[in-house]
């Protein structure tokens, strides 16, 4: 993949998850406060974002954590424990945007659940086993289209947009502690939506010129989705109704056509193939996982899984294995507790890669590698830290929770 394919693989992956699936559930948490809520998570990735851009040039390859970890700390067992913990956070983030696209798909057509999410993760196996280069232009058309349908909404919501200033100053403030505790609640699940940078990362070995496409990718990616989690949040909390919005199917198909007359199906079509974009990036980190740990035998696992298809150049049995937990957890496991126990697995495996930074900068610095400031992994670890600890506080006084 070249610099522009590898731009929409990643847009693609990011915004299906945190604007169609998740930004319900922020709303139902933060309210009219969830930009800053998604301020704050973009505040919490963005120098985790900045250390993989460097150690991803520095070890580009499919295992991504998994290696970073092992090169740095010389720990097999370390690597494998934070390879789990990454296959976990990627096959429960693929069961989260598959029950996401089952509520938008229910949004203007009832189909039974289990046929909806039996149908889309089989469709998920089939393209993801068809080869990258497949996945990639699919990805690449449902970007696309994914970008224009958000900018109608914008356009559509534009008078609650201009109007969220106003709403934002009604509120408490945010130095209040209900205002607080809203924002890191929202803040947390909104993390959710900023994770897509480590597939990228994973994609190492199926980029062209990886030292240099790679990094420039995860900065222009980074900087995409964030102007629309800002202005889509905005423009959903300068509305009257978001407690509505957050208990919608689909929440902005619901907001950009419930008071403008716009036609719901155009818009809700378009949602779901940007949506399968995000599951499909979780099939395949997960399964690009699969067979690092497979081919190199970490943790004992077993070497078929490490095997790839010579007509298709793709890891099958790791991908239908993939898919099949990921049916399972859809079927049976509520949205917001997926998309939490997503956010937290995925906050340990960043503290790793930061810390796993730090260590190899204070060994040496390759040339033709991006040379972050060292601060960069220490706030990485601090700020992906403090998020783990005040999720775990919100978890145990119950405020956190999510059905």
């Amino acid at each position: 993949m070249g610099l522009g394919t590898l731009i929409f693989y990643g847009t693609g992956t990011i915004l299906g998850a945190g604007i169609f699936v998740v930004v319900g559930e922020v709303m139902g948490k933060a309210g009219a406060l969830a930009p800053i809520a998604y301020a704050a998570a973009g505040l919490v990735a963005v120098f985790t974002a900045l250390s993989f851009a460097e150690i991803a040039a520095r070890v580009p390859t499919a295992g991504g954590p998994i290696d970073y970890t092992e090169k740095a700390f010389g720990s097999p067992a370390l690597a494998a424990t934070v390879g789990w913990l990454l296959i976990i956070a990627n096959i429960v983030s693929g069961a989260t945007i598959t029950t996401g696209f089952v509520s938008y798909l229910n949004s203007f057509i009832d189909v039974p659940q289990w046929i909806a999410t039996t149908g889309l993760v089989a469709a998920l196996a089939i393209i993801s086993i068809a080869g990258m280069k497949q996945s990639a232009w699919f990805m690449t058309t449902t970007t696309l289209v994914g970008i224009g349908t958000l900018l109608i909404m914008l356009w559509l919501l534009r008078d609650s947009l201009l109007g969220w200033p106003a709403a934002f100053a009604q509120g408490e403030g945010v130095g209040s502690a209900s205002a607080a505790t809203a924002i890191l609640a929202g803040a947390f699940l909104a993390i959710y939506s900023f994770i897509g940078f480590g597939d990228v990362a994973q994609t190492a070995e199926e980029v062209k010129d990886v030292k240099k496409t790679l990094p420039l990718a995860m900065w222009l990616v980074l900087i995409i989705v964030f102007v629309f989690y800002i202005t889509v949040s905005a423009a959903l909390g300068g509305r009257d109704d978001i407690q509505d919005i957050a208990s919608a199917d689909a929440p902005l198909v619901y907001a950009a056509t419930q008071d403008t007359g716009f036609p719901a199906l155009p818009l809700a079509i378009a949602s779901l193939f940007v949506i399968v974009n995000g599951a499909l990036t979780q099939v395949i980190a997960a399964s690009r996982l699969l067979l690092d740990l497979g081919r190199d035998g970490r943790s004992g696992m077993p070497s078929w899984l490490g095997r790839v298809n010579e007509t298709t150049n793709t890891p099958i049995i790791a991908t239908l294995l993939t898919v099949g937990v990921v049916l399972a957890l859809a079927l049976f496991v509520p949205l917001g507790t997926l998309a939490s126990g997503t956010s937290l697995a995925i906050l340990v495996v960043f503290i790793a890669v930061n810390a796993s930074l730090w260590k190899l900068k204070r060994e040496s610095q390759p040339d033709d590698a991006p040379d972050m400031w060292m601060i960069v992994p220490i706030l990485g670890v601090v700020f992906c830290t403090l998020t783990v600890i005040g999720q775990i506080v919100l978890w145990v006084t119950g405020i956190g929770s999510s059905g």
